[in-house]
């Protein structure tokens, strides 16, 4: 595994990469951006979860040229939630750069994108459908285009998009750069790479494999309004001695995090809303013990480096691949052994055997922790803290207050209070989070075809979402807010 600092990529890319929490390139990304940053047309063969989008992003921002007013780059995807997903990616990676990205999907007021336009886009992200309707208007030119990236391009082709993707590159100037990423390399996708690409070099990576044997991976259905009372009851029950809760946004970690304390845990949160003084403070809580549960999100996650974490939580299930191996990760570290939860509401399952396929293991279903197993977790280990401290020898004048109390009282009854100011208190205070939408595999959108033009590409009400350097003219689309 390559670091970032390692491809000879530019100081403003590095440093929106370190605002991202990145430092180590996946095995996709160490393989394209090397090839793609020489000015070679690039074929990635790369599953879902295997940080393939970030391997174009970086490429596609180091070419783009910000002194220029033109289009330079374009990025074909086959719906709209991965157009929008791209262009958000590719937002942060050029965000210190000061590159302008225009994500152009259907469903979309037409007008307000023809306005976002007129602004100027480095970069515009793009369903077929909808950028053919702009190219036949001629609000969309492409003969200043350096960079063309199809994105998922055997889903574009199943989805009949071969038609539009042969005018639009035909559009394109015919010395760009082109890279195409693909799961698989079927005929369809040969064919195309034929057609419009010269002398590409092909890469190849596999989703990323869960290969840690040591860590216990296991998951509980349950309904969003369970997942509270469910996670105190595994912290009571298994008492873990460093834990980590992910949660999938800001707001999440922050109503969590409060929640937790309100319960009597020792808990903090982590986010990208932290300043670096806020973010350095709770770490070094957590890693000196001071912390019994850090709640993070991925991106703030993403880089820590913290030995004998023992149990890691699924709070919310990841949304990919690549960040459910990088969560449990954080546990099973120098050959000790883990455990990894994931909580998983009815309507995620499908979510969860994709994963399941993905990293090629299987996780166990356990059933939920009950109340009386919390309060009686809770109690042996008020009874092992009682006969630890039995045994240390170090007992001084308690031994000579205890012969005096035990003239008068009976030495079970005063065992058992013992225990019982000793256990926390088991009464699960009654909190309501925010539920959170779950999380679906893509094709099961229902409205997943193009926009009006061809009846396909998808409609999202919003807009079209600019980097630093730009406004976002073309509408209020704010993506997910709550992202860590």
């Amino acid at each position: 595994m390559s670091l970032f600092s390692e491809l000879n990529l530019s100081e403003e890319v590095l440093r929106s990469l370190g605002n991202m929490g990145f430092e180590s390139a996946t095995d996709i990304q160490s393989q394209a951006i090397p090839v793609a940053m020489s000015g070679t047309d690039v074929i990635g063969q790369a599953q879902t979860g295997t940080g393939k989008t970030v391997a174009f992003s970086i490429p596609v921002v180091e070419k783009v040229d910000t002194h220029s007013d033109a289009l330079q780059a374009l990025i074909l995807t086959p719906t709209r939630e991965l157009c929008i997903q791209v262009a958000e990616e590719i937002i942060k990676v050029g965000g210190v750069k000061g590159v302008r990205v225009l994500a152009v999907y259907g469903g979309q007021d037409i007008g307000r994108q023809i306005r976002a336009l007129r602004n100027r886009p480095h970069v515009i992200v793009a369903t077929p459908g909808r950028l053919m309707d702009h190219m036949n208007r001629r609000t969309a030119r492409l003969d200043s285009i350096r960079v063309a990236v199809l994105d998922e391009a055997d889903e574009m082709l199943d989805m009949g998009f071969v038609e539009d993707i042969e005018t639009i590159l035909g559009a394109c100037p015919s010395e760009r750069q082109t890279m195409l990423f693909s799961a698989t390399m079927k005929p369809g996708v040969r064919e195309l790479a034929k057609k419009f690409m010269r002398d590409f070099v092909l890469v190849s990576a596999k989703a990323t494999e869960v290969t840690v044997p040591s860590i216990e991976q296991v998951y509980y259905e349950v309904s969003e309004a369970q997942k509270l009372n469910v996670l105190t009851r595994l912290l009571d029950i298994q008492s873990p001695e460093l834990a980590i809760v992910f949660g999938r946004t800001k707001r999440r970690v922050d109503e969590l995090t409060s929640a937790l304390q309100t319960r009597g845990y020792v808990a903090d949160g982590l986010h990208g809303d932290l300043s670096q003084k806020q973010r350095d403070n709770v770490m070094s809580k957590f890693r000196d013990g001071g912390l019994d549960v850090l709640v993070a999100t991925d991106v703030a996650a993403r880089g820590l480096d913290v030995s004998g974490v023992t149990h890691v939580y699924n709070f919310d299930i990841p949304q990919d691949i690549d960040s459910y191996v990088h969560r449990i990760g954080r546990t099973g570290r120098a050959g000790k052994s883990g455990i990894a939860s994931t909580f998983v509401t009815p309507r995620e399952i499908d979510h969860l055997h994709q994963i399941e396929r993905s990293t090629k293991r299987k996780i166990t279903r356990k059933p939920l922790p009950t109340y009386v197993e919390a309060k009686e977790s809770k109690q042996r280990i008020a009874m092992d803290q009682l006969l630890e401290a039995s045994q240390s020898g170090d007992l001084g004048g308690f031994r000579h207050m205890a012969e005096e109390l035990l003239e008068n009282e009976n030495s079970i009854v005063i065992v058992s209070a013992a225990i019982k100011l000793l256990t926390k208190g088991t009464k699960e205070v009654p909190i309501t989070l925010t539920a959170e939408r779950p999380v679906r595999i893509r094709g099961q959108h229902k409205d997943r075809g193009r926009d009006h033009h061809r009846g396909r590409d998808g409609a999202r009400h919003g807009s079209s979402r600019y980097g630093k350097g730009g406004s976002a003219a073309g509408g209020h689309y704010r993506g997910n807010r709550g992202r860590g």
